[in-house]
């Protein structure tokens, strides 16, 4: 696979797949979104952009279909993919900032939410707003938070997800440690994780290490 390699999470519990983005492009957007100076206009700019660089790896093996059209020049049979097959699935609210960037790749794409928030004290996600589009047993999704830490909200979400059936899952973050990953696949070793570098670990509080900050707070200019 170009530009990418698939890794196994450390654990040996998990049997997940990790696929790591390493195009010189999103790495070259990531070193800028990581640099503490870059500016809350920028960081979003930059976020976009790496993130639609991402979507190109993660929609490599989405379902198409055959129809004909009319060149200028003659009828033809081209292939099209189903944009209204893809659900992009933002975890609110750091999500917000990845789905830009995959709806600039898949405009046709549908848009669910889960709003979920870690208990400072426990680290555990608490799911407080869940809606997505009809017929999800139909869809193939794609979940989009921009860390990947504790992974307590990524498993969470997936569990709720997985609820509903739909036709395939994918998660994709721009950051994750070696501890999400071991979590994520011990609950969901059927998901792969697609992300543009796993860093060395999490500190104390559960950020990880050398990280980006805290991307909600970067996107939406809070504290």
């Amino acid at each position: 696979m170009e530009h990418a390699r698939t890794a196994q999470a450390s654990a040996p519990v998990s049997a997940g797949q990790v696929v790591v983005v390493e195009h010189p492009l999103v790495q070259h957007k990531l070193t800028l979104l990581r640099r503490v100076e870059t500016s809350t206009n920028s960081f979003r700019r930059l976020l976009s952009e790496l993130s639609a660089l991402l979507a190109y790896e993660v929609l490599r093996d989405v379902p198409m279909h055959d129809v004909i059209i009319d060149t200028p020049l003659e009828r033809m049979n081209a292939r099209l993919i189903d944009g209204k097959k893809v659900c992009l699935v933002s975890i609110l609210r750091a999500g917000a900032g990845i789905l830009d960037g995959f709806l600039s790749v898949v405009p046709g794409a549908r848009v669910g939410h889960i709003g979920l928030y870690r208990d400072p004290k426990t680290l555990v996600a608490v799911e407080y707003y869940f809606k997505m589009p009809p017929a999800m047993n139909e869809r193939d999704v794609i979940v989009l938070d921009p860390m990947l830490a504790t992974g307590n909200s990524a498993v969470a979400a997936v569990e709720r997800l997985k609820e509903i059936g739909p036709r395939s899952i994918k998660f994709v973050c721009l950051l994750t440690a070696p501890e999400g990953i071991r979590t994520f696949h011990q609950h969901h070793p059927d998901v792969p994780i697609y992300t543009a570098a796993i860093d060395r670990q999490l500190n104390d509080h559960g950020y990880i290490l050398p990280g980006l900050g805290d991307a909600g707070d970067r996107i939406f200019c809070t504290k």
